[in-house]
């Protein structure tokens, strides 16, 4: 192998690099979010809508579960102009992610809505509370504490998965790793650099989340 390693050139990139990071991290945050609203309205559908609600949220969960998520940003990026629907490419990939997290997490919180228990519901019940009460003060409380751990896990696999988000222009980590590459010609060191940047970006969130998980729901987390 006769390639030199030129780090000095490729540190030169660091603060367009962290920039990109920045992005990464409010896109998956917002991803991740938007993704848990949609999540919760659809394990609620499945676990207490009529058979039509059902059925329509497993044709979008099955939908959105089977297909690779770069085949559905393509769609949202090239099919919807096609219907009048402009986005630029933050608008698609935050989409894009918000509605196959909202799928995954559809499955994951229906988990949730199953697992309280019972009497804990007729008891709500017993007290004249309707969904939206039992929803609030019984279920999400309940489902919270029970699906912090895999949410996490999930929230962490987001931040990676922001990296599609590259390929559409939009600068995050990735895309700012594309054009520092194409800029410096020095693609190991560039990409090193991001990808070092990726696991210190994820052992934070993880450390982060595993704090709020002991403090807040007495949840039994370990950054590894």
């Amino acid at each position: 192998m006769n390639y030199t390693f030129q780090w000095g050139e490729a540190i030169l990139f660091l603060p367009d690099l962290l920039a990109g990071a920045i992005v990464t991290l409010h896109l998956s945050f917002l991803g991740f979010w938007s993704g848990a609203t949609i999540g919760l309205f659809g394990a609620m559908g499945k676990t207490y809508g009529s058979p039509l609600v059902k059925r329509l949220i497993n044709v979008y969960v099955i939908f959105f579960t089977n297909t690779p998520g770069l085949v559905t940003a393509f769609f949202i990026f090239y099919g919807l102009p096609e219907f009048g629907i402009l986005l630029t490419p933050y608008q698609t990939v935050l989409l894009n992610i918000a509605l196959n997290a909202g799928a995954y997490m559809t499955e994951i919180m229906r988990g949730g809505f199953v697992s309280v228990r019972q009497t804990e519901l007729e008891a709500a019940t017993a007290m004249g509370f309707g969904l939206l009460q039992r929803l609030r003060y019984v279920i999400v409380p309940h489902i919270a504490k029970v699906l912090f751990a895999p949410l996490s896990s999930y929230y962490i696999w987001i931040i990676l998965g922001t990296s599609i988000a590259g390929i559409f222009g939009v600068e995050e980590l990735t895309g700012r790793a594309f054009i520092a590459a194409a800029e410096s010609f020095r693609s190991i060191e560039i990409y090193l650099i991001a990808a070092a940047i990726y696991v210190v970006i994820t052992i934070i969130a993880s450390a982060v989340l595993v704090v709020i998980g002991r403090r807040v729901f007495r949840v039994k987390m370990k950054v590894f």
